[in-house]
């Protein structure tokens, strides 16, 4: 990989920069020489800015994406409307609405602006459900997203969104990138509000409890889930856009656990004794999720 020269550091955008992923890949990228601007429609909740550059613009309108493009060499699209799966499964039209324009606008917006690279946060939600209805079962591959199924708007909208981005790369000979996230998790990232995931849920849930007390977990906590941390994310990101791989590609774990086994490994480190799993209703999403790292192997080492 080539990294950019001290002399004129490469312009950098990072779009949802106020958000979990986005704000960790801004002091990435700073590390290593680049200038970056972020964009996003809030600051960063639980840390300063590291941008050279943070500006509140809201994407979802043509005016503001194009701004935000502005003499920018590369574009790591990460905004979106989205949250846990309790968001997700409540929120079909909003997100399928809002995630729409901001995807549509800032790719043409990139178009127009002449921008070099496009990196597209896509996610594993684009997989089809049928694939993922048993607690066990293989970890799935780039090309079983097809024929399409995803759960929910959220997924649809990534799926569409990645045909966008393989189009603008055909029909106007932009380089653009495509990366699928799964399930991500570190510090700085929402644990409360209902946007929270998993392991933030998990953690809040447990911190809050007295020893000899209880949390509650969504169904019967049967379900599986592999977990990524935002570190070996934003050194993913950075690979996948300095690579020549122009497929969409897989950024995850291979290791698999349970909802129970996260929530017990939670109260384990918290020191707390004899907390109670209380399985109650709620969202769960697919029965199982695993992601097959094969390619990225390959790909980006």
């Amino acid at each position: 990989m080539s990294e950019p020269t001290t002399a004129r550091p490469e312009r950098v955008l990072v779009t949802g920069a106020g958000g979990f992923i986005g704000h960790h890949l801004v002091t990435f990228l700073k590390r290593r020489g680049y200038w970056v601007r972020g964009v996003d429609t809030k600051l960063p909740e639980y840390t300063q800015v590291d941008a050279d550059e943070f500006e509140v613009l809201d994407l979802r309108r043509w005016d503001e994406a194009l701004l935000a493009m502005r003499g920018i060499d590369h574009v790591y699209a990460l905004a979106a409307d989205m949250g846990g799966m309790g968001f997700i499964s409540a929120h079909h039209a909003e997100i399928l609405h809002n995630n729409a324009l901001i995807n549509l606008n800032t790719m043409e917006a990139a178009r127009v602006n002449n921008v070099g690279r496009y990196l597209y946060s896509s996610s594993a939600c684009v997989y089809p459900e049928y694939r993922q209805t048993e607690a066990d079962v293989t970890p799935l591959r780039e090309e079983d997203a097809y024929p399409a199924n995803p759960q929910d708007a959220y997924g649809w909208e990534k799926l569409v969104s990645e045909k966008l981005a393989e189009y603008y790369a055909s029909d106007y000979g932009m380089t653009t990138r495509i990366v699928r996230f799964h399930n991500i998790y570190g510090p700085y990232g929402t644990y409360d509000g209902g946007r929270e995931k998993a392991p933030a849920a998990m953690c809040r849930k447990v911190a809050r409890a007295e020893s000899g007390g209880s949390i509650e977990v969504w169904g019967d906590g049967e379900q599986t889930r592999s977990f990524c941390h935002v570190d070996d994310c934003v050194e993913g990101i950075y690979r996948l856009m300095l690579s020549d791989y122009a497929e969409p590609l897989n950024l995850g774990t291979e290791q698999l656990v349970t909802i129970n086994e996260l929530a017990n490994l939670v109260i384990e480190i918290s020191g707390k004794e004899n907390i109670r799993l209380e399985h109650v209703p709620g969202p769960q999403g697919v029965r199982e999720r695993n992601s097959d790292n094969s390619r990225l192997q390959t790909m980006l080492g």
